[in-house]
């Protein structure tokens, strides 16, 4: 066997991946699955709000309002595009900061998980966590929550479309083809995706 042969194609990571979108789109879950297909570090944005508060996200909204959520959910994406590159799955209204916008376009690259009304009612309808939907009509506040912040969203690097039904390893793929085709329209900036031999 040649030399050449010996040699595999490995994929590496430049900046960290921020997956957003409206709860139900399924970053984290996916999230989880590419950080591992990429070998690079899974963070979960609400998880480590709530590991820095002592307090769940329900209880955070509760005890202090959304207004102190934000604030915190800001500082904790901060630390994180500052650490190793990985995976960030952040919480639906992260991406709604101008602040935290601007701070990933610096340091990471934006993925908006993209997904249908009905897709992401099916995946919160029986979740109690979701302390937005906890009031009457909660499906009506979600298509408004979508409505609302959906220009917000196309604001991200690159849009994956989710779809009910999809295994999380096409999800994965569809990721890194739309990083992909991202990387190869910035021909003058690094790349994301960076391939090396191995």
């Amino acid at each position: 066997m040649s030399s050449a042969a010996e040699h595999k194609i490995t994929v590496s990571l430049t900046r960290t991946i921020v997956l957003v979108g409206l709860m139900g789109a399924g970053k984290t879950s996916v999230g989880k699955r590419l950080a591992s297909f990429l070998h690079v570090p899974f963070h979960d944005s609400d998880q480590e709000v709530e590991a820095a508060a002592d307090l769940s996200v329900r209880e955070i909204f509760e005890r202090y309002g959304e207004a102190e959520f934000r604030s915190g959910e800001t500082r904790v994406v901060q630390r994180l595009l500052n650490g190793p590159p990985g995976v960030l799955a952040t919480g639906g209204g992260a991406f709604l900061s101008e602040a935290t916008r601007a701070a990933i376009a610096a340091q990471g690259v934006s993925v908006w998980i993209n997904a249908s009304i009905d897709t992401l009612w099916h995946r919160v309808k029986d979740k109690p966590t979701r302390p937005l939907l906890q009031q009457p009509e909660p499906r009506e506040v979600l298509e408004r929550l979508l409505e609302d912040r959906r220009h917000i969203y196309a604001q991200a690097d690159v849009e994956v479309l989710s779809e009910s039904g999809l295994s999380h390893d096409v999800m994965v793929r569809r990721i890194l083809e739309a990083i992909r085709t991202f990387d190869l329209a910035r021909p003058d900036s690094p790349a994301v995706l960076q391939r090396d031999l191995v």
